[in-house]
């Protein structure tokens, strides 16, 4: 199950963020979840939404550098040892994790993952009983 992650590419200075999130608002798009890395001069916005394709679509009809990734959304119970868990099966694998935030609301906790090797990462996490999120879950969260 992969989940569509929408990528912003954006200056790093005073109310970039603000535009992009305007942007979602405008056009009835909910943030589900959302991670921001930067470096000196740009940062990169990674966020799920309810609308992905929209998304992109919007956002670069506004001049930014929107791209979509597929990722994977792990859910996780809220137990101690749980992400030590889901890193070892993929440790094991040999599957290195490149990043993860979290997503989490009232109903679920996940935590969303961009792999080395997403096809052989989904079958070791169905290997192992991972519960993972579905899209049309993903983009619904409330």
């Amino acid at each position: 199950m992969l989940i569509k992650q929408l990528s912003v590419f954006i200056e790093n200075r005073e109310g970039r963020l603000e535009k992009v999130t305007e942007i979602m608002d405008k056009n009835n798009i909910n943030i589900i979840s959302a991670s921001l890395a930067d470096s000196s001069e740009y940062g990169v916005f990674r966020m799920i939404v309810s609308d992905p394709e929209n998304a992109r679509s919007v956002l670069k009809e506004a001049g930014f550098s929107a791209n979509l990734t597929e990722v994977i959304a792990v859910k996780l119970p809220h137990k101690v040892g749980m992400l030590h868990q889901l890193f070892k099966v993929l440790a094991e694998a040999g599957i290195s994790v490149e990043y993860m935030y979290a997503l989490s609301s009232s109903e679920i906790g996940s935590m969303i993952l961009k792999v080395s090797h997403t096809k052989k990462a989904l079958e070791t996490l169905n290997k192992y009983n991972f519960d993972l999120l579905k899209a049309g879950e993903a983009y619904n969260l409330k």
